[in-house]
């Protein structure tokens, strides 16, 4: 979507942090706001800071955990104004620290209640809307540094649920019609209450600056701190020469691919095959 002007964006999570900072760059695009969060002192301060620059701004208490009140957000975006066109699933909580071994399953489940089933609720009942509204569209997910690599020690649930919101946020990609754009937004350290224990992150605002350059760009994967492709990249490295020298590619190698054993048996037709060709 390249342009913002009077469309209609709703923002989970959006009174705190980057959720905020977000809100107030669709504010300056010219978009009108509907801001979610569990807690509605803090989206009074929100709206009462965004609607003094002019900009139309709702509120709506909604637990994203819970897939009603998702519902039920949805219901009121489209009751108040008749029509939505993006969805930021940016609601998240921070890691609960504990080693995978240590780690209590319940601090587990918490943490994906929100940062990855959260953003499934978001992404499955607007997307639905979307789709049956059949006007253009944006669904923005926000994942992490963590969708790529362990960024964090002893965060393991944290980061198992950003990776979670990666292949969630691929796949959906490829399932929506084409009036829908998808983006999967993905914050390195930023200065916000979900990294309350550090000041040594990105000014917020710069950053939200830096998504609202590639989203207008309607690019997918929207990245920002540089040094985390040096993360990325040793990771696809050590990938790299496990395959070179287990699984080294060969003519013909597409014979036990699922993609093209797929296509050939009709297992999952319409599926796009995404990238560059790749050759053998």
């Amino acid at each position: 979507m390249r342009d913002f002007k009077d469309k209609f964006v709703v923002i989970t999570g959006g009174a705190t942090g980057i959720g905020f900072a977000l809100a107030k760059q669709f504010a300056q695009k010219g978009a009108h706001l509907l801001i979610a969060g569990i807690d509605k002192g803090r989206l009074e301060q929100a709206q009462t800071e965004l609607a003094s620059g002019g900009t139309k701004v709702e509120i709506f208490e909604c637990d994203v955990t819970r897939r009603p009140q998702v519902e039920a957000l949805a219901d009121f975006a489209w009751k108040t104004f008749g029509t939505v066109d993006v969805i930021v699933n940016n609601a998240g909580v921070g890691p609960i620290p504990a080693s995978v071994i240590d780690a209590k399953a319940e601090d587990v489940e918490s943490v994906f209640a929100v940062n990855l089933y959260g953003v499934w609720n978001g992404t499955a009942v607007f997307g639905r809307r979307f789709i049956d509204q059949g006007t253009p569209a944006a669904i923005y997910n926000v994942g992490s540094e963590n969708s790529f690599f362990n960024a964090i020690p002893e965060g393991a649930g944290y980061v198992a649920s950003k990776h979670s919101v990666l292949a969630m946020t691929v796949a959906l990609r490829e399932e929506v019609p084409d009036h829908i754009d998808v983006s999967l937004i993905c914050p390195g350290l930023v200065l916000s209450e979900l990294a309350r224990e550090t000041q040594e992150g990105m000014n917020t605002d710069v950053y939200a600056a830096l998504v609202m350059e590639q989203l207008l760009a309607e690019e997918f994967y929207i990245v920002s701190h540089a040094f985390n492709f040096a993360r990325i990249s040793a990771r696809w490295t050590e990938i790299e020469a496990a395959f070179k020298k287990y699984a080294p590619r060969y003519e013909g190698d597409d014979e036990f691919d699922v993609r093209t054993l797929g296509a050939k048996g009709g297992w999952y037709p319409g599926y796009p095959d995404f990238g560059p060709d790749i050759p053998v």
